[in-house]
């Protein structure tokens, strides 16, 4: 892609007034069944910026997991039309593997479709999922043992990353 552009938050991304695109209440892109805008097939909106509906039309939840499953499914899209000019992919069918939340020091709650943990067991999966999943560090052993440090020092330690101090 030429231009990509990344949002985080519980509100929607301003993409869709960029756009000039029809927004739901939330403010998020209303797309097509292969996360096209309407009107325009070369522009996708995925995560919180889009208003993705399942194939039973209820709205597919703004978390992480839907949003990987939608950046996986667009750029198949796009592979596939550079490979043999104007494929039309299947619509999009977002696959939900269940929910991980901490709700505190030592206590989360999992509910995966044939199991439910809560607390300190829960917690601990939930610590070890993150990890695992983390995207573009340079060491997951790194970000672990500061997370242990700040476990263990009851350390407030924001998690944001603002952006390079040296490029400014």
């Amino acid at each position: 892609a030429g231009t990509v552009i990344w949002a985080a938050g519980v509100a929607a991304s301003p993409a869709a007034s960029w756009l000039g695109a029809e927004t739901d209440r939330a403010g998020r892109v209303v797309v097509e069944p292969d996360l096209s805008m309407p009107g325009h097939p070369n522009v996708f909106v995925i995560g919180d910026a889009a208003l993705v509906r399942s194939a039973g039309g209820t709205p597919v939840p703004g978390i992480a997991p839907a949003a990987k499953q939608e950046g996986r499914y667009v750029a198949r899209a796009i592979l596939d039309r550079i490979a043999d000019g104007a494929a039309t992919p299947p619509p999009f069918r977002y696959r939900h593997a269940g929910n991980l939340a901490t709700i505190g020091r030592r206590a989360a709650v999992i509910e995966f479709p044939r199991l439910h943990l809560k607390g300190w067991l829960a917690w601990w999966v939930w610590g070890i999922s993150h990890i695992y999943f983390l995207v573009g560090v340079r060491s997951p052993l790194l970000v672990t043992l500061n997370w242990l440090w700040q476990y263990l020092t009851y350390a407030q330690g924001a998690r944001l990353i603002t952006g390079d101090e040296r490029a400014r």
